[in-house]
């Protein structure tokens, strides 16, 4: 037991304790320091710090579909090509912006330093092409035509460009097989912008900083389903931007592969063929105007199937290479294609060329005027010329051929019949003052044959055309009045005094709007594809198809088809009685009538042809050609601006088109060895798992040889004496060539 008195340790302890408090205290003191140092001090520094940890995308671009014919030919597809491109957010921390860099790249390339220069730069308002429209963020292609060398002195120098690369990357083709183009109907493909990446955001096919766009035809309307879904690898990583590792992956989807019914040889022949009207047609002389060569201008045709509105071919005149926009289209090629000079080959003038249809709108006056109580076989005088209002209308060749039917009138284009009956249901209707709810039936029944509204093709930027109807005129004139009253003369020149009247009463519907209108003359419009639809509905009994070139969407694996079904949008305005005698009309167009010098020899017992032609007058301008037609199976329609008449200039191609479809030799012969498409294609091409197509070769077309010479009838001998011409029509024989 221990001595030592209690009050002997009290203060040891407490010397302890306090010792160790002050030790506890400023453990803690100098962790609120360090905590305030971290958290305050430099918490911003470490805040900045710790937002640069996190996840980076790698984009691994989805392989574009391809774009087929109906037998699987590829239209489009892609191909490898080593891509140089440029980084314009690593050229920007460069002193002079990257200058140096892009000239020394221009000199391996061999390229102009200043075209490398202005493709990297970014597309505004006043900012010409070529410019880059894309992301400014995404690489910017600045070739797609390396070669080998060139890729491996750009990598292998990569402390001289900083922000260049060189890669193999699969670009898109536009392949012509058989020297088709089909450019107006494939579109062409440029960057996505980073507005249309925000539009998209939300929805379920959003874009990517990487996507290529569809910009027109084909590539745009089924963009979506062709584009694919890019894949994307998210790697986590910190600060200093290395990688941590990977966080997830999706894969990438190939896009896929669209069925057209386009036939590329048909497609071939058609622009061949086109091509080849408007070069005969500018070696003739416009005789009944002008005095001079004809310019042919521009043109289109349209091939389609009657009865389901499938588009076998379509073709537009001028036209371009749409391989010319891969990779970037440089600043020639862009003015080439959009400057006045160009006549504008941008334009699918199929569906965007707008007209005056001339004679081929007859088929529709014909329906009118029985709407309207007219016997179709009734006798209608067809006088020389009528005078309505103090003017004097004519027919195109100022030839009469006494009383005819409304089918006579249609065979040999008889201008002065339907002046007649449309200047008797002006009258009816109240004339200059018209009644409350006028009948209107001319213009009421263009618009049920569809006239004035898109017809629904499944490309981009169709136009509607023009029926100028009573609503339209009082339009019109608002919109013009104030310009005719300031310009117009009583006892001026023509266009003065036209202008006067026109301030007066432009919105009034007078006796000579109604009867010009009623041969497809005056305000009216219509575009070729328009009128396709209307005779292959004619053909197939009256049923209007949404005329489409999609025909299936075929994944890339082949295992998913979705076929793009035919769609009706309505019925002509006619019962089969008038159905057949407009189309028994139509076939004597061909063997009696305005079109018969021209088919000469045509086997019409076995491949029944129908057809009308139509010559359009156009103020200031050469006749526009219209040349409409159809068989059992299809109907083709080709117009060319400034051409000449319709069976002059576009009459001989569309014959020569049937025949290389039929298998057709000049005298009628058929060998269904040779015929590219005897009948309309039903069965869809087979697409392999591995994405591989069988299809078949094409031959570039090879035209027939001309008929002899001493048998071919010129352009010059297309209208006979007006006493011949007389005595021709009373005999039955072929008259009017319109």
């Amino acid at each position: 037991m221990s001595n030592i008195p209690e009050t002997g340790r009290t203060p040891r302890v407490q010397i302890r304790l306090v010792v160790i408090q002050v030790l506890v205290f400023s453990l803690l003191f100098t962790l609120g320091g360090r905590l305030w140092y971290l958290q305050i001090r430099n918490g911003q520094e470490y805040t900045d710090e710790a937002k640069n940890n996190g996840v980076q995308r790698v984009v691994q671009p989805a392989v574009r579909g391809s774009i087929l014919d109906t037998r699987g030919v590829p239209l489009a597809d892609n191909e490898t090509r080593l891509v140089v491109s440029a980084s314009r957010t690593e050229l920007m921390k460069i002193k002079d912006d990257g200058k140096a860099v892009l000239t020394r790249l221009a000199g391996v390339l061999g390229m102009p330093p200043k075209e490398v220069q202005d493709k990297v730069r970014l597309c505004d308002a006043k900012t010409p092409q070529p410019c880059w429209n894309g992301s400014p963020y995404q690489p910017i292609p600045v070739t797609d035509e390396a070669t080998t060398q060139q890729a491996l002195q750009i990598r292998e120098r990569a402390e001289d460009f900083p922000g260049i690369t060189a890669e193999p990357t699969a670009v898109r083709r536009y392949t012509g097989p058989g020297k088709s183009n089909t450019a107006q109907v494939l579109g062409y493909l440029s960057p996505v912008t980073d507005d249309e990446i925000q539009k998209a955001k939300d929805s379920d096919s959003p874009f990517l900083r990487s996507d290529q766009v569809g910009r027109s035809g084909l590539e745009r309307t089924y963009d979506k389903a062709l584009r694919g879904k890019a894949g994307i690898t998210r790697y986590e990583v910190d600060n200093l931007g290395r990688v941590i590792g990977e966080a997830d992956r999706d894969e990438a989807q190939p896009g896929a592969n669209l069925v057209t019914s386009i036939d590329a040889r048909v497609q071939a022949v058609a622009e061949y063929e086109l091509n080849a009207a408007m070069k005969a047609a500018r070696k003739e002389i416009d005789k009944n105007n002008t005095g001079k060569n004809y310019k042919a201008d521009a043109g289109a045709v349209v091939v389609m199937e009657n009865r389901t509105g499938r588009i076998i071919s379509m073709a537009s005149q001028p036209t371009y290479d749409p391989n010319a926009w891969v990779g970037g289209i440089s600043a020639k090629d862009y003015a080439k294609l959009t400057t006045k000079g160009s006549n504008y080959p941008l334009l699918n003038r199929a569906i965007q060329g707008q007209a005056a249809p001339g004679s081929i709108f007859k088929v529709i006056s014909s329906t009118a005027a029985v709407n309207a109580g007219y016997n179709f076989n009734g006798n209608y005088p067809c006088p020389s010329s009528l005078s309505f209002g103090g003017r004097e209308f004519k027919n195109f060749e100022s030839k009469g051929y006494g009383s005819i039917s409304l089918g006579r009138a249609l065979e040999v284009s008889c201008d002065t019949v339907y002046y007649g009956l449309a200047h008797r249901e002006w009258l009816k209707d109240g004339g200059i003052t018209p009644k409350k709810k006028p009948n209107d039936w001319f213009y009421r029944t263009a618009h049920q044959f569809g006239l004035g509204e898109e017809t629904g093709v499944d490309l981009p930027n169709e136009v509607s055309g023009r029926i100028p109807d009573r609503q339209w005129k009082q339009n019109f004139w608002e919109a013009n009045k104030s310009g005719w009253c300031k310009s117009g003369k009583r006892d001026g020149s023509e266009l003065e005094r036209i202008a006067y009247e026109n301030c007066l009463e432009g919105n009034r519907m007078r006796a000579g709007d109604s009867v010009n209108y009623s041969i497809g003359q005056g305000d009216i419009l219509v575009t070729p594809i328009q009128m396709a639809t209307i005779y292959a509905a004619i053909s197939n009994g009256g049923k209007l198809y949404n005329p489409t070139v999609g025909k299936a969407i075929i994944s890339a694996d082949g295992k998913s088809v979705q076929e793009i079904k035919p769609k009706s949008h309505g019925r002509l305005p006619m019962d089969k009685k008038t159905n057949r005698q407009i189309n028994d009309a139509l076939a004597g167009v061909v063997t009696v009538g305005s079109a018969a010098w021209r088919f000469g020899g045509w086997p019409q017992d076995k491949i029944p042809m129908h057809a009308k032609t139509g010559t359009a007058e156009v103020y200031g301008k050469q006749t526009t050609s219209w040349f409409a037609s159809y068989t059992d199976d299809y109907t083709i329609v080709m117009t060319i601006s400034q051409g000449g008449t319709g069976s002059g200039a576009s009459g001989p191609a569309v014959r020569k088109i049937y025949e290389a479809m039929y298998g057709l030799d000049e005298k009628g012969t058929q060998d269904l060895k040779r015929a590219l498409m005897p009948k309309p294609v039903k069965a869809l091409p087979k697409i392999q798992a591995d994405g591989s197509i069988e299809a078949p070769s094409i031959k570039p077309y090879q035209p027939p040889k001309p008929l002899d010479p001493n048998q071919q009838v010129s352009f010059s001998d297309q209208r006979n004496d007006g006493q011949e011409q007389q005595n021709q029509q009373l005999a039955g024989s072929p008259a009017r060539r319109d």
